[in-house]
């Protein structure tokens, strides 16, 4: 976990993911590292927190040496999957056949797990295109999504087993049936189906292999119980995916007034305090991974030197030692 070139910051939605991994990707290439932040955020909050605009390819952070961004369009990732699996198969039908499928795609590409599957496909060709930097921070979607994604090695690599087990059988049969040079004869191989099931296998058991064995997660907290709730939930099914969480980061945390504030103002302060600070208690008791950073709420939005200040105090176990 420590040598984790990959780090997915997670979380459910409105926890600060955003701030978290941006300020812990400045903390990284202040180390020294060259790093990729990458965002799947359709409100484009990464581009707010830098302040300049971020596009689907990667470019420097002003201001930050060593960190370069992107954010990734959802909608767009859709639609392109979406286009290159209809050249893919009008290579491969017939025309009155791809006609029908391209209905049928057009309304599979409606449904959530499209959603995932397309960011799926453009988080592994992250992943594989990184050799060049030495962290990649992935500031992923709410905790639904996210492990709705990250569960879909697993699940795909096993249902591409079984398809190219009845592509084979369907071959033989079609052989077995050919009648003298009449009817073209389907080959095993060369098959142009069963290839690219095989590339999709691989790409999946790639993508499986990098998450158990070179990627750490962090999860980001706020001091409530629904939020830790959720926290838990979420550990639990990163597990039943053998996948662990590494890293708990507390954000939010109202600060305390001074010891002479007195009036309403200071008595909520004091009194929401000792509430958050009984739900970090009951967090480092609760959960197994440990909390490696508690963040205070600031009077306003965390950019500029503010996102500065943040990165001295996100110091994620998942760094394995400063520089």
């Amino acid at each position: 976990m420590e040598s984790s070139r990959f780090v997915f910051v997670g979380g459910k939605g409105g926890v600060g993911k955003t701030t978290v991994a941006s300020a812990y990707g400045v903390r990284r290439a202040r180390a020294g590292d060259r790093v990729l932040l990458v965002s799947t955020d359709p409100a484009h909050s990464t581009s707010d927190v830098f302040g300049q605009e971020l596009g689907d390819d990667p470019q420097p952070v002003r201001g930050h040496d060593g960190l370069e961004a992107v954010e990734i369009d959802p909608e767009s990732e859709v639609e392109t999957h979406l286009q290159g699996l209809k050249r893919e198969l009008g290579t491969q039908m017939s025309p009155v056949l791809v006609n029908e499928i391209d209905v049928q795609l057009e309304m599979a590409h409606r449904t959530p797990g499209a959603y995932e599957a397309a960011l799926f496909d453009r988080f592994v060709d992250v992943m594989r295109e990184s050799g060049g930097y030495d962290r990649v921070v992935f500031d992923t979607a709410p905790t639904g999504g996210t492990l709705r994604l990250l569960s879909l090695p697993d699940l795909l690599e096993g249902w591409i087993e079984r398809l190219k087990e009845k592509r084979t059988e369907s071959i033989d049969l079609y052989e077995k049936a050919a009648i003298g040079n009449r009817t073209p004869r389907r080959l095993l191989e060369g098959d142009p189906i069963l290839a690219r099931l095989e590339e999709r296998r691989e790409r999946f058991a790639f993508a499986g292999d990098a998450l158990r064995e070179d990627a750490a997660f962090a999860l980001v907290v706020t001091p409530d119980e629904l939020s830790i709730r959720e926290t838990e939930r979420a550990i639990d099914d990163l597990a039943d995916s053998d996948l662990s969480v590494g890293a708990l980061v507390v954000n939010r945390l109202l600060p305390w007034p001074e010891p002479d504030e007195e009036g309403r103002g200071a008595t909520y302060l004091r009194e929401r305090g000792r509430s958050q600070r009984a739900r970090v208690r009951e967090a480092r008791e609760r959960l197994d991974p440990p909390v490696v950073a508690e963040i205070e709420a600031r009077t306003r939005e965390v950019t500029g030197d503010l996102l500065g200040e943040v990165a001295g105090e996100v110091a994620l176990s998942v760094d394995g030692g400063e520089k």
